[in-house]
């Protein structure tokens, strides 16, 4: 009898504790940040996450976005999911170069590398660039659980047509902080300006700058067609949205969970693909009606990366594996 009322007990503990470690999961909630504004594709795909992920563990994890920089700056971020306050980011590929044991990822950002979205995504999820996102989860404390969804490419817009390397001669240029793009206008003979943002848009209307480079949906959204002539269609740099995580909050999910979040991520990315090229549609229209539109072949892409070449051959080896660039070249 006591035996029988033992093992009884034991069930019951054992019942309480998976009944309470269910109800734990069930009412778990987590933070999902990025820096794009709420309409923007990139948006809509972590509210598909959201969803999909909250279906997939039947209520037990409940994603809450916050889009538009809330949670701070990606580099800010970062930080948060290093120290486990933050359990992901949805935010370009690009961005892990910005930090420290990131450095490999400046590969994602060489201009003309990556032929066009399927071609970048089939070279960073491939065999060999595993061991550069390895490398780099070690390094930064940070996880990367997918890398999916298109981004606009980078073009270039100025007050002067330009349409060859020569034509960067002296161009005053608003640029990102990217060391990889200051290489390059550099190389080129334009003289490179770091404008914030926000001030972008009068200091090319007062000439404080000639030209900036971003990608036609943002010079659309920021009607920068008012304060600028010519867009020059050169994709020449190009990012992939990326989920990343908080190791702690990864560590801490079912094997189970993990392909619920990747599976959901894979969705999303493929929703934000789809978006980001009915936008692009619409602002190559949008462009053309208010500015001119240069495209192959008036603009000679194939000169400029002529000149470009071995601008970041003392990188080989040493930002990202010896032989790295001519892989993913090849591919």
């Amino acid at each position: 009898m006591k035996k029988m009322l033992s093992v009884i007990v034991m069930l019951v503990l054992i019942t309480t504790f998976v009944f309470a470690q269910g109800e734990m999961e069930k009412s778990r909630t987590i933070k999902l940040g990025h820096i794009r504004d709420a309409n923007h594709p990139t948006h809509q795909g972590a509210l598909l996450f959201a969803e999909l992920v909250n279906e997939g563990t039947d209520g037990r994890i409940t994603v809450n976005v916050y889009p538009n920089s809330q949670l701070g700056g990606i580099q800010e971020m970062f930080a948060q999911m290093k120290t486990g306050d933050l359990a992901m980011t949805y935010g370009g590929i690009n961005t892990m170069a910005f930090i420290k044991g990131g450095e490999a990822f400046e590969i994602t950002a060489i201009p003309f590398l990556y032929r066009d979205y399927e071609h970048m995504r089939k070279a960073l999820l491939s065999e060999e660039f595993a061991p550069v996102i390895k490398e780099a989860e070690k390094n930064t404390g940070v996880k990367i659980l997918n890398i999916t969804g298109d981004t606009a490419p980078r073009g270039l817009t100025a007050n002067r047509k330009i349409t060859s390397p020569k034509d960067f001669k002296g161009l005053k240029i608003r640029t990102a902080a990217s060391e990889v793009v200051l290489r390059v206008m550099k190389k080129l003979g334009a003289l490179p300006q770091q404008v914030p943002f926000a001030d972008l848009y009068v200091s090319l209307k007062t000439g404080v700058v000639d030209a900036q480079e971003n990608g036609a949906i943002t010079v659309m959204n920021t009607s920068m067609f008012e304060v600028q002539d010519y867009y020059m269609k050169t994709d020449y740099i190009r990012d992939i949205e990326t989920f990343y995580m908080s190791p702690s909050f990864y560590d801490s999910l079912s094997e189970a969970d993990r392909a619920v979040l990747l599976d959901a991520s894979e969705k999303a990315g493929e929703l934000v693909t789809k978006l980001t090229a009915e936008q692009l549609e619409t602002a190559y229209e949008v462009l053309e009606q208010n500015m001119t539109v240069v495209k192959e072949p008036e603009l000679k892409l194939d000169e400029i990366r002529e000149a470009l070449n071995g601008v970041f051959d003392d990188w080989d080896g040493v930002r990202w594996p010896e032989g790295l660039l001519q892989k993913i070249q090849s591919m």
